[in-house]
């Protein structure tokens, strides 16, 4: 195959899109939140965003920088929590990873500066109330997370924040 054959075959293929989160807690287990001024429909979401792969990014740096840029928390990412492939309309497939983020400690959350350019806020966030602020897939990612965290099984594979086999189960 030659370098221009091979340049159309990579053009051709499929493509998704592909973010990284973190996902922080207080010692009390509160989720840490932050409000983007982008959205339309006044949701929040977890520190994080786009993974630049045109830059060689891995999903792990992206975590890692993403925290740094919107709260200014330079947090080595743990484990893997949760994939998440996500579907929407009038876009590609999205494939979200999540990290843990690990127990801020007082003086990390002290420490949080917000990207004004894209942040309005942050806050902590009960675990029974974050689907108040998340939407409904983001709210059964954070879940899923934070189960296969607690078991210690680890990352949690979905399908709109649903669990994968279940999903291939129903429509089978």
């Amino acid at each position: 195959m030659t370098t221009t054959d091979y340049a159309t075959y990579i053009a051709g293929l499929p493509r998704i899109l592909a973010g990284a989160n973190t996902l922080f807690r207080s010692a009390d287990g509160r989720v840490l939140l932050v409000e983007p001024n982008y959205r339309d429909d006044g949701t929040w979401t977890l520190p994080g965003g786009t993974i630049e792969s045109d830059e060689g990014e891995t999903p792990r740096q992206a975590a890692r920088r993403e925290s740094l840029e919107e709260i200014g928390l330079d947090v080595p990412p743990g484990a893997l929590l949760a994939v998440d492939w996500i579907t929407g309309p009038g876009r590609p497939p999205l494939t979200s990873f999540l990290f843990d983020g690990g127990i801020l400690t007082e003086q990390q959350l002290a420490a949080v500066r917000l990207q004004e350019e894209e942040l309005d806020s942050w806050r902590l966030t009960q675990v029974d109330e974050i689907g108040h602020y998340l939407t409904p897939g983001a709210t059964r990612r954070v879940r899923a997370a934070l189960a296969a965290l607690l078991a210690g099984t680890g990352p949690a594979e979905l399908v709109n924040g649903r669990p994968a086999d279940g999903v291939a189960a129903a429509e089978s």
